[in-house]
């Protein structure tokens, strides 16, 4: 696709609309990847919507690991919706251009909501710690007011890193191509478009996304750390059974988002390609946050119950 960037130049040069690359040729391949994304993209938000709605509405789930997973719901759908609806139209139309102004909006909402739930995922492994290891302290420590803390630092945090990488991006000038090698506005291929060396630019956000993949990664990786060695000296085969289960669903959602988001992110720079990058962003974008109310509701059975009563159906 070759776009004519004078058209969407003003005097200083800089371009102001950019537009996404289109996916294939081929319309019935567009249209099987709009149909594909359109399903997945529904189911997310059905049950990232009912898991939220079930956790608010049964009081018997107003406990800080439920607390923590309503958040992850609704950051889940504020993720998705950030993205896969420009996604789909770029599909099945010819109007896959976007405003500068409508890409930094992207940006800022993408990056918002990701870094909230690296964040969040660090909060929700402290409060399996503790729960399992300090569990005669845990309603003290874990009260209501801590975890509404917790959770606001993990929105504040992504609200700052949001504004932060999307200024220090738009800040730069675009003098072309202004075609987006991406399904959306996301930080490497943007960058890919600014004017003249942007080497430090690149380090800058890198070390940004060191900080914030890694070090909530680490503080996980710590907590599952402490569970193991509380786990295996538990007396009880039940007992060890027990604690084991309740982080099972955690520590796989952790397995699918973090490593999907550091082969995208903390690679190099040379081992990058607009395929793999592509498939990387659908399933980062699109398939882990459908995946995540299924695996929190099929090993979870007061998920189950939940979800049953909202539902009002006898059978889930």
């Amino acid at each position: 696709m070759n776009l004519n960037c004078s058209l969407w130049q003003d005097n200083s040069m800089s371009v102001k609309r950019f537009a996404f690359a289109k996916f294939s040729e081929v319309t019935e391949q567009c249209f099987l990847l709009f149909t594909l994304i359109l399903l997945m993209f529904l189911a997310s938000l059905t049950g990232n919507a009912l898991i939220a709605l079930a956790i608010w509405t049964n009081p018997v789930l107003h406990t800080p690991m439920y607390f923590f997973l309503a958040n992850l719901s609704l950051l889940e759908i504020g993720y998705t919706c950030s993205v896969i609806p420009k996604m789909l139209q770029s599909l099945v139309s010819e109007a896959r251009g976007i405003s500068r102004e409508g890409c930094a909006t992207q940006m800022f909402f993408f990056t918002l909501f990701a870094i909230s739930e690296c964040c969040l995922l660090a909060a929700m492994a402290f409060d399996r710690y503790m729960a399992i290891c300090s569990p005669l302290h845990y309603a003290t420590r874990m009260s209501r007011g801590v975890c509404g803390h917790l959770a606001m630092i993990s929105w504040g945090v992504g609200c700052i890193v949001g504004l932060g990488q999307t200024n220090y991006i738009f800040s730069l000038d675009f003098c072309g191509p202004c075609e987006i090698d991406h399904f959306f506005c996301d930080l490497p291929p943007i960058l890919a478009l600014a004017c003249g060396d942007t080497s430090h630019n690149e380090a800058a956000v890198f070390v940004v996304a060191i900080l914030c993949i890694s070090s909530p990664f680490l503080l996980i990786i710590a907590s599952y750390g402490r569970i193991l060695a509380a786990v295996l000296i538990m007396p009880s085969p039940e007992g060890r059974r027990k604690a084991l289960s309740t982080c099972s669903s955690h520590l796989l959602v952790v397995t699918l988002f973090y490593g999907s988001g550091s082969v995208t992110y903390l690679r190099p720079k040379a081992s990058h390609s607009p395929g793999v990058d592509k498939l990387l962003a659908l399933f980062y974008t699109v398939v882990t946050s459908m995946l995540n109310p299924v695996i929190y509701s099929l090993r979870n059975k007061e998920v189950k119950t939940a979800l049953q009563r909202t539902l009002g159906k006898k059978k889930f």
